[in-house]
């Protein structure tokens, strides 16, 4: 079995202690970094996201493997060029204010980091202020994720979204998603996207990128 493989099964299967050991292994055969993680890491985590879809896996076994690979991440990091790491660009998301949920919120940031993107994370409870803020300091985001749980918040999510496209940043396309958020809800507010769970987020985010 080849190395990348190798890599590919210990975060599929969510073997965080030996995923470090396994990079280690493969840049020591001469494995070019990027191939490492494009062909070991972002791929296979496209595969998890997939089997989630298909219920084949839940939530617990994705947030290790995505954990895992994080941690193969770390490893890989110093012997990544700058920004290689980061091929699909940054990605900011919040939940929306009045809503203290960050559960979904955090395995959608991990789910959209494992597939290359830079996550900038503004935690829960976040105003139309501090997302366009960050949108400004960083002009080359490329995607605004907005998340919200609760039914009582999904005004707040359409003037946030409403606030960010209105905000004059140019770039970038706004995604949202939550349990009472639907594709109605996203087309109503004029969401760029919508989905429904962390691998179609991902998934959408990626796309909505390129």
């Amino acid at each position: 079995m080849s190395k990348i493989q190798e890599i590919a099964e210990a975060i599929e299967g969510g073997k965080s202690k030996v995923i470090g050991g396994l990079v280690e292994a493969a840049l020591a055969e001469g494995i070019d970094p990027l191939k490492i993680l494009n062909e070991g890491m972002i791929a296979t985590m496209g595969v998890v996201g997939e089997k989630f879809k298909k219920a084949e896996i839940f939530v617990p076994e994705m947030l290790v493997a995505a954990r895992t690979m994080k941690k193969g991440v770390e490893v890989l990091k110093p012997k990544l060029g700058s920004g290689a790491a980061t091929s699909a660009g940054k990605c900011i998301i919040g939940t929306v204010s009045g809503d203290l949920h960050d559960i979904g919120k955090n395995l959608v940031a991990m789910m959209i980091e494992s597939a290359g993107f830079e996550v900038i994370d503004l935690g829960v409870d976040v105003p139309a202020d501090s997302f366009i803020n960050t949108l400004k300091a960083n002009p080359d985001t490329k995607v605004v994720a907005v998340s919200g749980l609760l039914t009582t918040t999904m005004p707040a999510m359409k003037d946030i979204v409403g606030a960010i496209k209105n905000s004059g940043q140019k770039g970038f396309k706004v995604i949202i998603g939550g349990a009472p958020i639907t594709q109605e809800f996203a087309d109503q507010i004029g969401a760029d996207g919508y989905s429904a769970d962390a691998a179609s987020a991902a998934a959408l985010a990626k796309k909505l990128a390129s």
